[in-house]
């Protein structure tokens, strides 16, 4: 075994995620290119390509235009820039709801051209048979219950769950339905508190909160909204950094720079060499 394989860092898996259910919570991120990965890789133990791609890096209203193509192209920028976190990827609306084919099909299709270790679907009730489907042909699949953004034309908007007694039981139905199925994680997403420690206490697989309180079994958040890159963000984000005013600043000082022509100086250009 050469020294250069003694290094290599070891990738997260599937069952590695599976078995921190009610351990140390699991570290997730959103990442949809290959030098935020590298930066992010180091502190996560997951990195989802999510197709919040479509709204945070493209401008889309919502996820629903974003296509299986976008989320390959930037799965595969994900999996360049990334060597520990297991590297997840959004099935987008439309690529998965028709058939357990067609759904099967597609995940193959992610896995195989991005290299990445799981795929994830929004799980209503109706998609169980699908995950179970997948699961059952090695494809590692995570779940996604509660607020589901996919389905936020038929709900008029992006709305909180479980918060009255219809509500909560539906998403309770979805996410023990999504475990019994085989999904190895769930996102539980923009839920009640209280609903959110009840489905953590009742699944096997470990779940994975965004807006859903500290007693899931990890949390996620889209990147840019943590690192303060918009004026606006989810009540349930808590901003770690001023990327936004950084970039401002930054944008700034270079435009006086150039107006004034101090930018490029003596250390930014070439000289002739003597003959």
């Amino acid at each position: 075994m050469s020294a250069q394989s003694n290094t290599e860092v070891r990738r997260i898996t599937p069952p590695d995620i599976r078995g921190r259910k009610g351990g140390e919570p699991l570290v997730c991120l959103t990442a949809y290119d290959a030098p935020m990965a590298a930066l992010l890789d180091p502190h996560c133990d997951l990195l989802l390509v999510g197709d919040s791609v479509g709204m945070v890096v493209h401008g889309l209203p919502n996820t629903l235009p974003v296509t299986l193509e976008m989320m390959i192209l930037h799965g595969q920028a994900v999996m360049r820039g990334s060597k520990r976190a297991l590297v997840a990827v959004d099935m987008p609306f439309s690529t998965y709801e028709r058939s357990k084919e067609q759904a099967f099909d597609n995940a193959s299709r992610i896995l195989r051209e991005t290299g990445c270790h799981a795929v994830k679907v929004e799980s209503g009730v109706y998609i169980a048979d699908t995950i179970s489907f997948m699961a059952e042909r090695a494809i590692p699949v995570i779940g996604h219950v509660g607020l589901r953004p996919q389905a936020s034309l038929a709900d008029g908007g992006f709305k909180a769950k479980g918060r009255d007694a219809a509500s909560r039981a539906k998403v309770l139905e979805e996410a023990i339905a999504a475990d019994e199925a085989g999904a190895f994680a769930i996102v539980i997403e923009g839920v009640a508190e209280e609903l959110a420690a009840e489905i953590t206490g009742r699944v096997k697989a470990p779940t994975i909160g965004i807006g859903a309180s500290a007693a899931c079994d990890g949390q996620i958040l889209v990147t840019p909204d943590m690192l303060g890159l918009f004026d606006w963000t989810p009540r349930f984000v808590k901003r770690y950094a001023d990327i936004k005013g950084q970039v401002e600043d930054g944008v700034k000082a270079y435009g006086a720079d150039v107006r004034a022509r101090a930018f490029p100086g003596p250390d930014q250009v070439y000289t002739s060499k003597p003959s």
